[in-house]
């Protein structure tokens, strides 16, 4: 049985250092008075978002992982994928839709491609 090969992208963790970082700033605002103990779920949110979001690409399709579900596409729904204006790597399906691949950039195309052993097509011609 041979092993899939599997890229990951996942977003800059230092978000998640930062998220650790409000957490601690943000627990004498909640020890203050008890209706502040919601403003610490803020900072929970995103170390939870930091540790959970990204885009798996294997040879099978894409799957989109968010802060609280997960979506998988295969390759044969995917039409066309490229970058948005922010430079974003978008996939269009054939329904048309757009999805945003999350912690993909436009740059890293090349690598997601590659994974599905497909060649890739060279605009120049």
């Amino acid at each position: 049985m041979s092993r899939t090969e599997t890229v990951r992208f996942r977003p800059n963790q230092a978000i998640l250092v930062a998220a650790v970082i409000a957490f601690i700033g943000a627990l004498p605002l909640a020890s203050a008075r008890w209706y502040f103990v919601p403003v610490l779920l803020v900072p929970l949110a995103v170390a939870v978002w930091a540790w959970r979001a990204g885009t798996e690409a294997d040879a099978r399709g894409l799957r989109l992982r968010a802060l609280t579900g997960q979506r998988r596409i295969g390759w044969e729904r995917i039409v066309e994928l490229t970058t948005d204006a922010r430079g974003r790597a978008v996939a269009r399906l054939d329904d048309g839709k757009w999805m945003v691949l999350p912690a993909v950039r436009g740059t890293e195309l090349p690598r997601l491609v590659a994974v599905t052993g497909q060649p890739l097509a060279d605009p120049t011609g």
